[in-house]
């Protein structure tokens, strides 16, 4: 199950991309760095990383999801014994206790790529 957080999609975005749960897009319809938290019920690891992940997504103008592994055996095969996962346009980019500093300087550098 995945849920968004921060900025809604704009109006303006066609429909098939803003109905794509997949493509995350700030206010101004540019598309920015895909970040999803990956959790699991009962994780205290979790909720520190959700306020981690909120607190730098805002600074940085982004939206996230949280996608949980409950219930997903090939998420729970591949991330069950790292979670919290942060996954930056898919890609792996820290696990347990997220650091926010490293947070900010990944996502600072994909927002300028875009």
């Amino acid at each position: 199950m995945s849920t968004v957080r921060g900025m809604e999609p704009t109006a303006n975005v066609p429909d098939a991309r803003r109905d794509d749960p997949a493509v995350e897009l700030p206010v101004n319809g540019a598309r920015g760095p895909l970040l999803e938290l990956v959790t699991r019920s009962g994780c205290h690891l979790c909720e520190d990383a959700r306020a981690v992940v909120t607190e730098v997504a805002a600074e940085l103008g982004l939206s996230w999801s949280e996608v949980s592994i409950d219930n997903d055996a090939e998420l729970t095969a591949q991330y069950g014994e790292e979670v919290p996962v942060v996954l930056v346009d898919g890609i792996q980019r820290d696990f347990w206790q997220i650091d926010p500093v490293r947070l900010r300087t990944i996502l600072s550098k994909a927002v300028a790529e875009n």
